[in-house]
């Protein structure tokens, strides 16, 4: 499956984006999802993931309440609504895909090349 995410940008603290990721390629509702976090000189950070189906999510604790992931199948495509952003979620957000929702990034072998996010302070 080929991964595409869209959505990222430059917003102030406090304000919101909505990142999606467009899936190809293979049958997109037979794969869980998540999105991966890189801020500058850190390593990849689990975000957020979404079963197949769309009934179970899961999150990082540090973006619980602020982002909401969620999934059209029908659209072949995967969002995830950042609210009330803080400058440490500056950085790299890329989509992955598996067949089972996983929270360590070495699980996932599908990987979209990432939409870059700019909280300014």
């Amino acid at each position: 499956v080929q991964l595409v995410e869209s959505g990222g940008g430059l917003v102030p603290a406090k304000g919101s984006l909505r990142l999606a990721c467009a899936a190809s390629g293979r049958p997109f509702s037979t794969y869980s999802m998540s999105w991966f976090h890189q801020g500058p000189g850190k390593e990849r950070e689990f975000v957020a993931a979404i079963n197949w189906s769309g009934a179970s999510t899961f999150y990082a604790d540090s973006v619980k309440v602020r982002f909401t992931i969620s999934r059209d199948n029908a659209k072949n495509t995967m969002y995830l609504q950042m609210n009330n952003l803080k400058p440490d979620d500056t950085g790299v957000y890329c989509c992955a895909a598996a067949g089972l929702v996983r929270r360590s990034h070495t699980e996932y072998g599908y990987w979209g090349q990432g939409t870059q996010v700019t909280v300014s302070s």
